[in-house]
């Protein structure tokens, strides 16, 4: 008979029970070790979605309040070990608030602010001068914020911040356009209170309906009327949602924004459509930018010049020119030749990479009519019959394969001919690509060493007339308003 206590088949079953054992402890410490984070964030993610949806029922509760559609609404949101905080007190305004400025392009400073312009804060050197319009409003907003996840309030929209810093709109905030009005009720939460813990709390929101006019409002200052009279708008978001603020507004028809990140701030610029039409001429006018998909964009384009004295309409050396960053434009205007017609030449440069200058030579003439102070001529800019010789040994702005040129794709070399018609059609899209432009009138004079000359136009008789299709999304009114909105916890 065997000695049991000898037998290898009772070691070999222990043997066996203890490794299945620690197997088992290892696929369990194996399984905590990693899946417990991840069912963690899953658990994270899922409270920040019931927060986001909470977020959503309460703008829109918020939007009755704005509208006057009711008095005060109350949303309750579960707080899972997080925070919730009405910031409207004044401390909270600085990193929450909305600044709009209205700017004139022909302002003495205008260069120095244009190339600082997507800076929060780069108009405050300006804010005296009468071609800057300042208004703003603060915003606030209701948050809540667990470890480095912000879910919040602000402007109308609510927005989400994740750790890495980067926020996404959940729903979109009160900033309507639609290429031509921009309306922008801005929300200001009023209050200053804190709740943290695991319960519920109830965020109540009441409003007296009574919203602050902002714009227009020419009782506060004379320029605040539509449709606007200043060359652009621009408008500075400051929020630590901004880069979410800015992801909305490119993804709108009609703007596209820059961003500021050192200040966290989203810039919105709007192009104001100068007005169009038939005109006592000036000395200088503003075009706005033009349609560039538009293959001709200018409808009428037309100068009616009459003599200021009696030496005639005897221009030397008239210049009506445009300058748009490294791009100028200039027509000129001459008697020369005969005693009743005026010859033309366009000549266009672009310093860019060497661009160089494209000059082109009037073949025919504008004629003059009458005599002495009675003399007049019709410069139409858009003539067809009016033919022009190109002077130079090839082209650049007429390649579109070349960073400087557009369509139509023609390689023009010295001695090739075409209308006034196509060159100002072309240019014109060229030197209003970044916006619109001032062009300026002036008679220099002619010849060397001759530092002016006896301007022969007399302005107050004489008219521009000036039709085109503007760039889509030039805005030309604006109303702006303030909405007060008191927020508690309970």
């Amino acid at each position: 008979m065997k000695n049991l206590l000898g037998s290898e088949k009772a070691i070999s079953a222990v043997v066996g029970l203890l490794i299945i054992l620690m197997l088992t402890v290892t696929s369990i410490s194996v399984i905590l070790l990693y899946a417990t984070p991840t069912i963690s964030d899953m658990q994270d993610m899922a409270n920040a979605q019931r927060v986001e949806q909470a977020f959503t029922v309460f703008d829109s509760r918020t939007s009755k309040v704005a509208l006057g559609e009711s008095p005060s609404q109350t949303t309750s949101f579960s707080i899972m070990e997080g925070n919730v905080e009405v910031n409207g007190d004044n401390a909270s305004y600085n990193e929450s608030s909305i600044v709009i400025i209205c700017v004139d392009m022909n302002a003495s400073w205008y260069s120095s602010f244009q190339g600082s312009r997507h800076r929060w804060g780069a108009w405050e050197p300006y804010i005296s001068w009468s071609e800057m319009n300042e208004f703003n409003a603060s915003m606030g907003s209701i948050t809540y914020t667990k470890e480095d996840r912000i879910i919040g309030y602000e402007g109308g929209g609510i927005w989400s911040k994740y750790p890495t810093g980067k926020a996404v709109m959940i729903s979109p905030p009160e900033f309507h356009y639609n290429g031509e009005t921009l309306t922008l009720p801005i929300m200001t939460v009023v209050g200053n209170e804190g709740s943290s813990g695991t319960t519920d709390v109830d965020v109540t929101v009441s409003s007296d309906n009574m919203p602050t006019v902002l714009y227009p409002n020419p009782s506060a200052d004379s320029k605040r009327v539509n449709p606007l009279n200043s060359d652009k708008v621009l408008i500075y978001i400051k929020s630590e949602f901004y880069n979410a603020w800015a992801d909305y507004a490119n993804s709108l028809a009609y703007t596209s924004a820059e961003t500021d990140d050192a200040n966290e701030t989203a810039i919105v610029e709007l192009e104001v459509i100068p007005a169009m039409g038939k005109d006592r001429l000036k000395q200088a006018f503003k075009v706005g930018a033009v349609n560039q998909s538009n293959p001709a964009p200018i409808y009428n384009f037309s100068l009616d010049l009459e003599a200021r004295a009696s030496a005639g309409l005897n221009p030397s050396n008239y210049r009506i020119t445009a300058s748009s960053g490294t791009r100028k434009l200039t027509y000129t205007l001459a008697k020369k030749g005969g005693a009743n017609q005026l010859i033309m030449s366009v000549i266009y440069e672009d310093t860019a990479t060497g661009g160089g200058v494209e000059t082109w030579d009037g073949m025919d003439i504008f004629p003059v009519s009458g005599k002495q102070d009675d003399q007049a001529a019709e410069v139409d800019l858009l003539s067809q019959t009016f033919t022009f010789e190109y002077d130079e040994s090839s082209d650049f702005s007429w390649d579109n394969n070349s960073s400087l040129g557009i369509d139509p794709d023609i390689a023009y070399t010295n001695g090739d001919t075409t209308s006034l018609y196509n060159l100002t059609q072309h240019y014109m899209k060229l030197i209003t690509m970044e916006g619109s432009v001032i062009f300026v009138l002036d008679h220099p004079g002619s010849g060397k060493g001759k530092g002016g000359g006896s301007d022969p136009v007399d302005y107050d008789e004489s008219t521009l007339t000036l039709y085109y299709d503007g760039m889509p999304g030039s805005i030309t009114y604006l109303h702006v308003s303030r909405n007060d909105l008191m927020a508690s916890l309970a």
